[in-house]
């Protein structure tokens, strides 16, 4: 179909949906939305490029701070395009991590298995190579792909704060020796020098990280403002191509009051992207002035995350 109708969900219509082909032609199935797609539209801050800069040469990680969507994660994938390296080896911290998650992982299961089953043939009673059941992970890979690549890896160890207390501290000699040793086989992993991984380390800040870890690495916190809001708008000025830059500053406007009010989940840049481009898809179904009643505003669900929030806001019927 050459254009999307927005609302496919018509209670007044009595009968079923007749073309179902059109749920092929949702506009999201157009959209690459990974961040190695995205890297080239990323565009950091002048505080932002000196601390990565100051990583890069110094040899340490560098830890970025802010709220969840302000771009955190997809610095790290802009550093790997901007430079011309293989994008970032992407490590997804999550409530039972260990620190060994990120080195490697030896099968026990499968090894004990192996051990146990009957020796046959030439091979009986030969000790098994304990070396076939280790399973390299990212930062093994970010340490010996650069020999490889004869270049750096970026290694992103994304969202730290979710992982218990002792994983940052069970990581300072790996990333401060840039070495580990595997236990099983005794094998020592090291990245050589000129090849250390560019090491990006995320946190939503949810809990304080230990002090020996903050010792170790640059920091950088990104501040969500005014500028960065507008930047970050207009990058991604082809996927709502439609609607007006006048329409565009005055939606930024609404959105930047509405960041203004004392509420418990403040939209970021991500429900903001989202926001506009919703508006972009249902040109038609709303006034084309937003008005200054925030309460009003088009689509708000898309914004405010919150039942509370929006019942303070005045909009106690979510759209």
């Amino acid at each position: 179909m050459a254009t999307y109708p927005f609302n496919l969900l018509r209670p007044e219509q009595p009968e079923p949906l007749a073309d179902k082909s059109v749920l092929r032609e949702r506009p999201f199935t157009k959209q690459d939305r990974s961040f190695t797609a995205d890297a080239s539209r990323f565009e950091p801050s002048d505080q932002m490029a000196t601390a990565i800069n100051t990583a890069i040469a110094v040899g340490e990680p560098l830890l970025m701070t802010g709220e969840p969507g302000t771009g955190k994660t997809q610095a790290a994938y802009y550093v790997a395009w901007k430079l011309g390296l293989l994008p970032p080896l992407h490590f997804q911290v999550k409530s039972d991590t260990t620190a060994q998650d990120l080195l490697y992982n030896f099968d026990t299961v499968r090894y004990f298995h192996d051990a146990n089953l009957p020796q046959q043939g030439n091979g009986a009673g030969a000790p098994l190579n304990k070396s076939d059941y280790v399973e390299p992970r990212e930062l093994w890979t970010a340490f010996t792909s650069g020999s490889e690549q004869d270049e750096p890896r970026v290694l992103l160890i994304d969202e730290i704060d979710k992982a218990p207390r002792d994983f940052p501290n069970d990581l300072l000699h790996e990333l401060d020796q840039m070495e580990f040793t595997v236990r099983e086989t005794g094998n020592v992993i090291k990245a050589p020098r000129a090849l250390a991984p560019i090491v990006f380390i995320t946190s939503n800040s949810e809990r304080r990280l230990p002090e020996a870890f903050l010792r170790r690495c640059v920091y950088h916190h990104i501040r969500f403002d005014d500028d960065l809001a507008e930047k970050v708008v207009f990058k991604r000025r082809d996927e709502y191509a439609n609607l007006s830059d006048e329409f565009l500053k005055m939606a930024l406007e609404r959105f930047l009051t509405l960041r203004e009010k004392a509420f418990r989940k403040s939209p970021t840049s991500a429900e903001l992207l989202v926001w506009l481009r919703v508006l972009s898809l249902a040109t038609g179904t709303y006034p084309e002035q937003l008005k200054h009643d925030l309460s009003q505003l088009p689509y708000l669900d898309v914004l405010i995350k919150d039942r509370q929030d929006l019942e303070e806001l005045g909009a106690d019927q979510i759209r």
